[in-house]
């Protein structure tokens, strides 16, 4: 039987390129390709762009009222149509239907949330600021925009970015990870059902060849990326050098503090659900339980509780938990617990000796608790980007507060208390770009912004909301002086009374 290749999108329908390199996708859950993708060269990454550059002056141009019009037909078919995306996103990347219903609708907040370009297209105007002279600015598109999203979440990253770049005039060029791609294809041919005109927005499938040609292509103006600290240094650092403006949004290695006046059943409930939801495949997942000594005995004992009911198994049989995006990362992140045992370490759930709700080839390894971790182990310091919940023992609030600081990222961070001074303080103190209080995973709403501090963020404008649409536009101001015909042509206030 042929196995079916997922072609590149590319102005407005479906194009093989001219490479003839693909790669296998699997369905993790089975542990077997479904289907091949195709892997750009520099050439269809080229060709991609040129379409996008071809399509950018009459959309550029098009009314406000165009542009509105397609975003909401787009959110609406999107809506109607979610379940479909989700059958997509758990066949290829694991994640079970109801984390891609959640992921979908994340994503259509950002949908509705671009249907206010009108409002934020908007610029200032100074009447008057010389005697004749106003002074005014304007908002305009920066042209051929590039998205590099990752595998965890394929449809919501791109659903962050490209919405509001095409809002505000702009054309898109969006390579989706090769692990997980068909879901980029699928939002592409919506939008073209939606009015889109071809070549606005286009997919091109590959691997480093293909963003390393995003990157540096003189026609692209703008790289928007979500993925790895080392490979969100390396975006920025060459699409910077290239002369683009970029926002690359890196790693984490989130930690939760619980203090010991919290409720330890919410807190308990909170851990579960934000380090082993998504197979704790997401850089928002929390990865490290800094837990108070005098309650971190009982704390543990309530997750392990918890933990013995999660079942994992295929994401379409209403598991709690699906498999690893390939056997390659589940073997890595597994490794790890050999890692904690040698270092020290108590596992207290085990998740390779879980046993699974799928087919035996799958991808699996189950929700893991490891106790007493050292913060030299490799355990606490790496983002192993799995469903791995360490636990690290501390004195109190400040030691909690000054190793969340130590840390080199600053992606989220959660804490647990009831008393709402110690809250303030800890929102004050630490360096950290999204925080909860009493809330595990403090992914802002579609009309705040996304982003981390130190090695989580590169660049200075964060994913959506209005920086995100800042970063899409380029500013204008205009300095305006007409001549008053009363005085002859002549204007008699500038600039001498300036």
């Amino acid at each position: 039987m042929t196995t079916p290749v997922l072609d590149h999108w590319v102005d407005g329908k479906a194009w093989p390129g001219e490479s003839t390199r693909t790669a296998p996708v699997f369905d993790p859950a089975l542990g077997t390709p479904q289907r091949e993708v195709r892997l750009a060269s520099t050439a269809d990454v080229g060709a991609a762009v040129a379409a996008a550059a071809a399509a950018l002056p009459q959309w550029r141009d098009s009314s406000i009222a165009t542009r509105s019009r397609f975003l909401l037909t787009f959110r609406e078919l999107l809506n109607a149509r979610r379940d479909e995306l989700a059958q997509i996103l758990t066949a290829e990347h694991g994640k079970v239907l109801s984390d891609a219903a959640g992921e979908i609708a994340r994503g259509l907040e950002v949908v509705e949330f671009a249907l206010a370009m009108p409002q934020l297209a908007k610029g200032d105007y100074s009447q008057n600021v010389s005697t004749g002279v106003d002074v005014y600015t304007v908002r305009e598109p920066v042209g051929v925009v590039g998205i590099i999203s990752p595998f965890n979440f394929p449809a919501m990253v791109p659903l962050w970015f490209f919405p509001l770049a095409i809002a505000a005039g702009n054309t898109v060029v969006l390579k989706p990870s090769e692990k997980d791609p068909s879901a980029a294809n699928w939002l592409a041919e919506l939008a073209v059902e939606a009015g889109l005109p071809p070549g606005v927005l286009n997919v091109v499938h590959g691997d480093k060849e293909a963003v390393d040609a995003l990157l540096t292509h003189p026609d692209v103006a703008a790289i928007s990326f979500v993925g790895s600290t080392p490979i969100a240094r390396y975006v920025y650092a060459t699409a910077a050098a290239a002369g683009k403006r970029v926002q690359a949004l890196g790693g984490a290695k989130n930690h939760m503090l619980v203090l010991p006046d919290a409720d330890l059943d919410l807190a308990a409930d909170a851990a579960v659900n934000a380090g082993f939801g998504s197979a704790g495949e997401r850089c928002m997942a929390v990865s490290v339980l800094l837990a108070v000594d005098s309650i971190a005995d009982e704390l543990v004992a309530k997750i392990a509780e918890r933990m013995a009911g999660l079942r994992t198994g295929d994401g379409r049989r209403g598991c709690d938990m699906g498999p690893l995006i390939t056997r390659e990362h589940r073997d890595k992140v597994a490794g790890y617990l050999d890692v904690a045992t040698a270092d020290g370490a108590e596992i207290v759930v085990d998740g390779r000796t879980a046993t699974f709700d799928g087919a035996a080839e799958g991808f699996w390894l189950g929700p893991t608790l490891i106790d007493k971790v050292s913060t030299a182990s490799a355990v606490y310091r790496d983002e192993i980007f799995g469903p791995v919940l360490s636990v690290v023992r501390v004195a109190g609030f400040e030691p909690g507060v000054d190793l969340i600081n130590a840390s080199p990222y600053g992606n989220g961070v959660a804490i647990f208390t009831n008393d709402g001074g110690a809250a303030r303080e800890f929102q004050r103190q630490v360096s950290v770009g999204m925080i909860g209080i009493n809330v595990p995973i403090p992914v802002p709403v579609a009309y705040h912004s996304f982003g981390g501090h130190k090695a989580s963020m590169f660049g200075d404008a964060k994913a959506y909301g209005a920086n995100g649409f800042a970063f899409f536009t380029q500013e204008k101001a205009i300095t305006s002086r007409w001549l008053d015909p009363s005085h002859g042509g002549i204007n008699l206030g500038f600039p001498q009374n300036s």
